[in-house]
């Protein structure tokens, strides 16, 4: 069985990584200069965003050959090279599948455009007429998840772009080829997948409008969904490889069985509920400090519940499609680095295989753009029209934006002071943010008391410590909204774990044999513990996180 704890797993989203040849886009030859620096802060996997012949109006995520490699990215010898310089380094490669839809480029699409059958029927196609749309439900860029062909008197499923059209899984065809794929990339040496969405693939057999929502709770952790994972998982030999799976609002049952490796199914979860404490009703596109209670409360179920039933999480904050995390729960400000260490000691030391996305390890921020010419997210354009027709005015919108675009995320890695970061000899894509100066990769790599070398450490105590790859973990301070607690347990090894929230001081009375601990790891040189009258007291700075070893 594949040993998970004590894995790290750094993500890049390549067009905003490294250019290599000048034009303005991050390239696999551009992963390639930079394996050595990913190897010097000794992760075990790097996973990396769709770089397949695709259209890119997801970035990626609307694949239209799943065989060949988008020539904006590189060649197929640039990946075989990747692939090559990763074994080296002793780098496993996960590639990203997106399985649930297709670009409406793809040959399997097109070939149903033009009348046949047989590929009509690897997607989701219903008949009707303009105005009759077969349910009401919603994509989750906005707008209708149906669009119309007048040429086939048809509507089809798109979840997610209109150039995204959703496969059917139902088609046993549609199976196999999906199988063919994975059994192609890992034949070239790939050691790990990422799927995309993959909790959605499963529809219902009957489609019906939804009076309560916007379609998703027909479809997400659908009526078959168990069953096609285990199919694709068995016919293709990789239970013995690591999987994640991206779950759209999903349940911890449903992880549980996803991520349980008696199921065979995946080896880990992403689940999104934590990352949803800020939306105000519920609503993504809204303004609301983060509920810090609410957040404890599904780190406990979700650590808890998987611990409970066997099950695994993936640990994470930041990906390509979420804002900058220390813009988000911590101060980018007046605390930037030590709320950036607190964040990232408060889900590295707990129980799961965490996750780092490219330029969390600097502390990189959210974008500030000003202008929606700045923006290329199809999502967040979506958005900004959607905000403006709802009566918000262009300002409203781009503090909204400002806060929660997927672009956040994609600015040009910062590697150094010099012109455009480092990233790129041409304009970049997209802005790189104007704090690069100050936050890179070079400058923190010579700073002993950076984002960065805490990274390394956490990753370091990862692998040396089999309380934290290893270790059960029960939750402490439950009742407390400012304060994440928990202690692990290993064998005769404990480690208590403490991160203040907050900007505030926080004073806390412990029941803890203060002078059987020593402090393992902190963000502070020095933490205020005390005995008084018969009380453990311990303070906790602003954003301060300290790990206390037995």
């Amino acid at each position: 069985m594949l040993e998970l704890g004590n894995k790290v797993v750094y993500q890049i989203y390549p067009k905003s990584f490294k250019d290599s040849n000048g034009d303005g886009h991050g390239d696999i030859r551009g992963i390639i200069q930079k394996l050595d620096y990913l190897k010097g802060l000794d992760i075990d996997y790097l996973w990396i965003t769709p770089v397949f012949v695709s259209p890119m109006n997801d970035n990626g995520y609307d694949v239209a050959d799943y065989y060949r490699i988008n020539p904006r990215f590189g060649t197929m010898k640039d990946m075989d090279d990747l692939i090559a310089g990763c074994n080296e380094r002793n780098i496993g490669l996960m590639m990203d599948m997106v399985f649930n839809h297709t670009s409406t480029d793809h040959e399997w699409f097109r070939k149903a455009l033009a009348g046949e059958k047989e590929y009509q029927d690897y997607y989701i196609f219903r008949d009707g007429t303009p105005d009759q749309v077969p349910t009401n439900w919603q994509s989750k860029f906005g707008g209708s998840a149906w669009e119309y062909v007048p040429e086939l008197g048809k509507w089809y499923l798109h979840l997610y772009d209109v150039s995204q059209a959703d496969l059917n899984w139902e088609n046993p065809k549609v199976r196999e080829e999906l199988k063919k794929v994975i059994r192609f990339w890992k034949d070239k040496g790939v050691k790990g997948f990422r799927f995309d969405v993959v909790n959605v693939i499963s529809k219902p057999e009957v489609f019906e409008d939804d009076l309560e929502g916007d379609g998703r709770r027909f479809y997400t952790d659908g009526p078959h969904v168990h069953e096609y994972l285990k199919e694709l998982t068995a016919n293709t030999g990789i239970a013995d490889m690591i999987t994640v799976g991206e779950m759209s609002s999903t349940s911890l049952d449903n992880c549980v069985r996803y991520s349980n490796p008696e199921e065979k199914e995946l080896s880990m979860c992403f689940n999104f509920h934590h990352l949803k404490v800020d939306y105000k009703n519920g609503d993504k596109w809204s303004l609301m400090e983060p509920d810090h209670m609410a957040l404890k409360k599904l780190f406990e179920d979700w650590q808890e519940g998987m611990q409970e039933n066997n099950g695994w999480n993936a640990l994470f904050w930041c990906n390509h499609d979420q804002p900058r995390i220390v813009s988000r729960f911590g101060d980018e400000k007046r605390y930037w680095k030590e709320s950036a260490k607190m964040l990232a000691a408060s889900v590295h030391l707990m129980r799961g295989t965490p996750y780092i996305y490219q330029g969390e390890e600097i502390g990189m921020t959210n974008a500030h753009y000003t202008d929606i010419s700045q923006y290329r997210d199809v999502e967040s354009l979506n958005y900004y029209e959607i905000l403006l027709s709802e009566g918000k005015s262009k300002e409203e919108a781009l503090e909204i934006l400002a806060a929660k675009s997927r672009d956040n995320s994609r600015t040009p890695m910062q590697w150094s002071a010099e012109k455009n970061a480092g990233f790129s000899e041409a304009e970049p894509w997209i802005s790189v943010i104007e704090n690069y100066k100050d936050i890179n990769v070079e400058k923190e790599m010579q700073d002993p008391d950076s984002i960065y070398s805490f990274y390394k450490k956490l990753i370091e105590l990862r692998k040396e410590k089999a309380v934290i790859s290893q270790g059960t973990i029960e939750f402490l301070e439950r009742d407390n909204a400012d304060v994440l607690a928990y202690k692990r347990n290993y064998k005769e090894e404990e480690l208590v774990v403490f991160n203040n929230l907050t900007g505030g001081k926080i004073v806390l009375q412990m029941n803890l044999e203060w002078k059987t601990y020593h402090k393992l790891l902190g963000n502070y040189e020095s933490s205020s513990r005390d005995e008084k009258d018969g009380r453990n007291e311990i303070v906790l700075q602003p954003y301060e996180t300290l790990v206390l070893e037995k």
